[in-house]
C-alpha cells in the first residue's frame, strides 16, 4: 500500500449528502475481484450519459477537477451496502483523499486499509472547503497527515483528528498484510521455537 504523508492536488466539490456505494461504483462493476481498472467505473452512472457519452454537468468530467486527488462531499458519505469495489474504484480512479462531515463505518474502515484517508470534519469547515472546492483550477487543498491539517488555497488552514493506529498505518503504507510482514520475525522465531520443541508436530 502506498504512503499517505502529504497530498497537494485539485479538490473536487461534490456537494450531495447520503452518496451510498453503488453510486461510486455501480453493481455493474462488480465482478471483478481485482483492484485495478475500476477508476473508469467511478461514478459512472453520473459520469455518463445512456449513450455513454460523458455528462460534461458532473463535476469529475469538467476541465479543472479532471485529475482530481480529494474530493469533498456531504454528509453520510459511503452508505449503502458494504462493498469494497467503492474504495478501489475511488483509488484507481487518482482520489486518495475523501473530506466529508460523517462516513458509513464500513465505507470509513475500507478506506484505511486501502491508502485512502477519509477526513472529518465540522460542517462549518466543510463548507469552506467546498467553497475553496468550487475554484476549479485554483481549487488546490494541501492535506499533511503528519500535522493532522488541511491548506486551502488562500492559506487558511483546518485542523482535524485521526486515530493513532490508523494514522501510523497510512504514514508507514501498511495494510492488513503489511502490519503481519512487521511481525515476520517473531513469528519465524515461534515456528524455529516451536519445530525444536515439537519435532513431531
Amino acid at each position: 500500500m502506498d504512503k499517505f504523508v502529504k497530498l497537494t492536488g485539485v479538490a473536487a466539490p461534490l456537494p450531495v449528502v447520503n452518496i451510498d456505494t453503488d453510486m461510486i461504483i455501480p453493481k455493474d462493476y462488480l465482478k471483478t475481484i481485482k483492484r485495478t481498472g475500476l477508476g473508469k467505473g467511478l461514478f459512472a452512472e453520473a459520469r455518463f450519459n445512456e449513450d455513454g457519452s460523458a455528462n460534461p454537468d458532473f463535476v469529475l468530467n469538467k476541465p479543472a477537477y479532471q485529475n482530481a486527488t480529494i474530493l469533498v462531499a456531504g454528509d453520510n458519505f459511503g452508505c449503502g451496502s458494504s462493498r469494497e469495489h467503492a474504495p478501489w474504484a475511488l483509488l484507481d480512479f487518482g482520489i486518495r483523499c475523501v473530506i466529508s462531515t460523517s462516513f458509513a463505518d464500513i465505507f470509513y474502515n475500507n478506506c484505511f486499509k486501502n491508502g485512502i484517508l477519509p477526513i472529518v470534519v465540522s460542517q462549518e469547515d466543510l463548507d469552506k472547503l467546498m467553497d475553496d472546492a468550487s475554484r476549479g483550477s485554483n481549487a488546490i487543498l494541501t492535506v499533511d497527515l503528519e500535522a493532522q491539517e488541511i491548506t486551502g488555497p488562500d492559506g487558511g488552514r483546518i485542523g482535524f483528528e485521526i486515530d493513532a493506529f490508523r494514522r501510523h498505518c497510512l504514514l508507514n503504507g501498511l495494510d492488513d498484510i503489511g502490519l503481519t510482514l512487521e511481525k515476520a520475525p517473531a513469528i519465524d522465531s515461534f515456528e524455529k521455537q516451536t519445530a525444536a520443541s515439537r519435532p513431531w508436530a
